[in-house]
């Protein structure tokens, strides 16, 4: 059942992009608006409105949000307000009616709506902190764990300062020396640190250790267990986790992650719906050019247009990408796959422009539509490639923990081409687990943006 809460939400954002469509036709048109434009900006606005009211209750987007953290809500939000964005241009683009609608106030009204929303979470996120931070007073905190370990919690506590948690002293057992400084008191020894928990007035202790430390962990509870302290486990899997060690909820206990795809089933489902919307409107954006290119590659050597190869995708799945021909046809021995190298006399007059230009990659928007490939993610391998690397470069295997995509952070990063050295492969495979860990709308669009700005001409694509 919808509460007062969730409504109120819901009139806010309709209000809200009601209210940028107004300011961007003031902006595109002022007083000089061609007859019948207002017409048709009401209709556009009030469809995008009752649509915006379905795709965000689809992505859950008034579930928990003082719970996400920033970033993620306004990510979120984001990306939810394009893909309606998106799907209403895909619904005029079906009707035949793109040429009514005005690009620049369309553009104007989306970014407008997208800033204010934003605005909205950001105020909403910082009155909520305020009003927290004004009910509690700080609690103060002694947190054990090792010193790097302790650094990195006393961090995110100072991040957010709206928990109302406050860092007083640490213990860490296999320090040297007690040290000091003016504001947290950093103790190696437990009869010392016990002490000073006792009559500093602490009301959390954090313990923040390996399981391995488990003696330590139970003789802290068992000191403190007739006190009035909140004891609370954080535990130490720095060492295991490959992605982020996070605690989920696993059939309703909770789960610590250390070897998994680091993208949530929703964040997953958001990606692919995305995907596929903007892989149908680059085909029909693209399609002229494409044809174009069709013929170029026919007309430039004997053989098929499109170039296949069986190649890994999400969880080790083996379809066939789709790219142009750019090579002549020859012969290759079986299970051995040679890489083009600079100057190969392979590569045909319109495939080295192809190549070097990335518009050999342009029908792999069917592998996205279809659902084998993402528009952002790991560049997927020959699968003889895959055999020979995933035996010499670490963690090489979870790059196929998401789909492959057309570009990706290792790509914008000049890691793209021959990898004629095992160093590039690793160079590649780092950037790649480093947008895993780091996945984001955003950081999609700026790889999609870097793609386009960079993509057209680079210097290893031979």
């Amino acid at each position: 059942m919808l509460n007062l809460k969730g409504l109120l939400n819901r009139v806010l954002d309709v209000t809200l992009i009601l209210a940028g469509a107004a300011l961007a036709y003031q902006l595109r048109f002022g007083d000089s608006a061609p007859a019948g434009t207002a017409a048709i900006v009401a209709s556009t606005t009030a469809f995008s409105m009752a649509l915006s009211l379905a795709v965000f209750h689809a992505f859950r987007v008034y579930s928990d949000q003082a719970t996400k953290p920033l970033g993620s809500v306004l990510g979120q939000i984001e990306f939810v307000w394009l893909m309606t964005q998106l799907c209403g241009l895909l619904v005029t683009f079906c009707i035949h009616r793109t040429d009514l609608v005005s690009r620049l106030w369309f553009g104007y009204w989306t970014l407008i709506t997208a800033a204010a929303l934003a605005l909205s979470r950001l105020t909403a996120r910082i009155i909520l902190g305020r009003m927290r931070h004004a009910k509690s007073s700080p609690r103060s905190v002694a947190i054990v764990a090792a010193s790097e370990h302790c650094d990195l919690l006393i961090r995110r506590m100072e991040a957010s300062r709206e928990s109302g948690f406050h860092a007083v002293m640490t213990l860490d057992p296999h320090a040297s020396h007690q040290l000091r400084n003016a504001a947290i008191s950093r103790h190696a020894s437990i009869p010392a640190f016990v002490q000073h928990v006792r009559t500093g007035n602490v009301r959390e202790l954090w313990l923040a250790m390996p399981l391995s430390e488990q003696p330590l962990i139970t003789s802290l509870v068992k000191e403190f267990r007739n006190d009035l302290i909140n004891i609370r486990f954080f535990p130490d899997v720095s060492s295991l986790s490959l992605f982020d060690g996070g605690v989920i909820d696993m059939i309703g206990m909770p789960a610590i992650n250390l070897v998994a795809s680091p993208l949530s089933p929703l964040a997953l489902a958001n990606k692919d719906m995305f995907d596929r919307v903007f892989a149908a409107i680059a085909l029909l954006v693209l399609s002229p050019l494409m044809i174009v290119i069709a013929l170029a590659v026919k007309l430039s050597s004997p053989g098929p247009v499109l170039f296949t190869q069986r190649r890994k995708g999400a969880d080790g799945q083996v379809f066939r990408i789709f790219k142009f021909r750019s090579m002549s046809m020859h012969a290759h021995d079986e299970g051995v796959l040679k890489q083009a190298t600079r100057n190969d006399p392979r590569v045909t007059r319109v495939g080295a422009f192809l190549r070097r230009t990335s518009l050999d990659e342009l029908p792999q928007f069917i592998n996205v539509l279809i659902g084998d490939m993402s528009v952002v993610g790991p560049r997927p391998h020959a699968i003889e490639h895959d055999a020979f690397y995933q035996t010499v470069v670490d963690d090489y295997i979870h790059r196929y923990r998401i789909k492959p995509g057309i570009t990706g952070w290792a790509q914008i990063n000049g890691f793209r081409g021959e990898t004629d050295r095992v160093e590039k492969m690793q160079g590649r495979v780092d950037h790649d687990l480093y947008y895993l860990r780091n996945w984001s709308f955003a950081l999609d669009m700026r790889i999609v943006a870097a793609t386009v700005l960079k993509g057209l001409k680079h210097g290893n694509a031979y």
